[in-house]
């Protein structure tokens, strides 16, 4: 109920579930503007969409529990383990359990800038926890994200097989910069003679014209004109992807596209890449600050981002594509 990624990342759970028992029915709440990133996976019997109009406050969230009542639930899996989860949680009569978020004190202690921001466990592995229960045990992320084969047909061939950058974030240091990304994108023009492809949403236009202006024109900007699917079908068949630590990059890895992604104030440890996507990152001294990012950089220098060229990455990509 918080982000794509954190839906997408679920994904090697609900898959194991169905796989150890194949007659179990999943059913799934989701927050109606990320209900896209699970929709249509086939190991999920129900999407149930939390509407926040109808759906949110005390009252509202009671209401919707004992809704959920009728469904009489084995188990119930609070994998965002937040306020309305946890307080949904309250008025179901099922075996509830939740996975163990990081605890309190270390996170007072990075904003209090005494630690680094070291995750214990990658986000996937805690998820897998409550699942003991079960008899589920982590092996790998197998990430999926599904799209139908008519938001594939909408992608022009012209679009297939090039570069795909998603240069966007949810917040601001979590993103390379417009100069790195504009300056790689004229590189890769003028070495590979490749367009690059831009996505993101439709505040993250602006952006990308930028990008594109440093590119010498050599990009596509598509930010805010495709769907959540669309831009799935898009990587799908795209011949890489470049993106931050963000919800592409996980979408990427659920359509199973290779995948660049750069990592700055966040711990890549967070993930486990598979063989087909790679890690950049400066790892700088005070790196990793922050567990989702922030405004600016608690340091004001901004060096996990600034320092990074793009003449190095286009070096690490041009190796991984000759291996």
């Amino acid at each position: 109920m918080s982000s794509i990624g954190d839906i997408i990342l679920t994904t090697p759970i609900l898959k194991k579930l169905k796989l150890k028992y194949p007659e179990i029915k999943i059913d799934f709440l989701v927050l109606e503007k990320f209900k896209d990133a699970i929709e249509g996976i086939s190991y999920i019997e129900n999407v149930i969409v939390f509407d926040k109009q109808k759906h949110d406050g005390i009252r509202n969230m009671k209401k919707l529990a004992e809704k959920l009542n009728n469904n009489s639930y084995d188990y119930v899996f609070d994998l965002h383990s937040k306020i309305r989860s946890i307080y949904i949680c309250k008025f179901i009569k099922s075996k509830i359990l939740k996975y163990k978020k990081r605890v309190w004190y270390k996170s007072l202690l990075v904003k209090m800038k005494i630690m680094k921001y070291n995750v214990d466990a990658s986000i996937v592995k805690n998820y897998f926890e409550p699942f003991k229960i079960l008899g589920l045990k982590y092996e790998k992320e197998d990430l999926d994200f599904y799209f139908s084969p008519s938001e594939l047909g909408k992608i022009p061939e012209n679009y297939k097989n090039i570069p795909i950058f998603a240069p966007c974030a949810s917040k601001e240091t979590k993103e390379w910069t417009i100069e790195g990304f504009g300056e790689l994108a004229r590189i890769i023009g003028e070495k590979k003679k490749e367009k690059i492809i831009l996505i993101g949403g439709k505040s993250d236009y602006e952006k990308c014209e930028k990008i594109n202006l440093i590119s010498g024109n050599n990009c596509i900007n598509l930010a805010g004109k495709l769907t959540l699917k669309e831009s799935a079908a898009l990587l799908s068949c795209g011949k890489y992807l470049l993106s931050n630590d963000s919800g592409p990059f996980h979408i990427s890895r659920g359509v199973k596209t290779p995948t660049f992604v750069i990592f700055g104030p966040t711990d890549s440890n967070m993930f486990e890449l598979e063989s087909r996507d790679t890690l950049i990152t400066l790892k700088e001294p005070c790196s990793p600050c922050s567990l989702h990012g922030d405004k600016k950089c608690p340091k004001q220098h901004f060096n996990c981002m600034k320092k990074l060229k793009a003449e190095t990455v286009f070096e690490i990509i041009e190796k991984k594509q000759e291996e």
